[in-house]
């Protein structure tokens, strides 16, 4: 089983470490107020903030992030007018932060599901599917079988490059619901 260190204490934090949890792994909380001075022990690393928190976590932390793999969960929309992503076109937030930790395995997971589905484990009558995009095979497996382990479905989504589009789909999916044309229980689900 892996030891993961989720930063982050919010909905996103406790969902994701309660799938981690479920599946054996061994899980700790970095609080935002721990940032800078807590020691980041865990293999895989969930950055389970906002967009925004990204910069001052790798400020903080870059030193201790190398040679660990480092889930980014943000999806960078504009807040102020929740119309746009604020990355440039073409590119992800899980990219802009790959470049800035280089000897870090970055993957992009848990951004297209809300906290209910991954408590409830459940879209709809589906099982709550996590897809995941990075470049380091080793890495999306750990991921992918702690995820499997807590009782939900993974899928490999592709390389780091896929991040773009799973961005694109977590905007959608938080427009739609913020425009109450879905619920925050719901979703997008994956017939395989």
């Amino acid at each position: 089983m892996a030891t993961i260190t989720i930063i982050g204490t919010g909905t996103m934090a406790n969902a994701i470490g309660g799938v981690l949890a479920n599946g054996g792994n061994s899980v700790a909380y970095v609080a935002h107020e721990q940032i800078g001075t807590a020691r980041i022990e865990g293999d895989i690393v969930v950055l389970a903030v906002p967009y925004p928190a990204l910069d001052g976590i790798v400020s903080a932390h870059a030193d201790q992030l190398a040679g660990k793999t480092v889930v980014d969960i943000t999806n960078p929309l504009d807040f102020t007018t929740f119309d746009s992503l604020v990355v440039p076109a073409g590119s992800s937030a899980a990219a802009e932060l790959q470049a800035k930790l280089p000897a870090s395995a970055v993957l992009k997971a848990f951004n297209t599901t809300f906290a209910a589905t991954l408590v409830s484990g459940k879209v709809g009558d589906l099982t709550t599917t996590v897809l995941i995009a990075g470049d380091d095979a080793e890495a999306k497996q750990a991921l992918k079988s702690a995820i499997e382990a807590g009782g939900l479905t993974a899928i490999d989504a592709g390389s780091l490059k896929r991040a773009h589009e799973l961005e694109a789909l977590g905007f959608l999916q938080l427009t739609l619901a913020a425009g109450e044309k879905i619920s925050w229980t719901g979703g997008f689900g994956i017939i395989r």
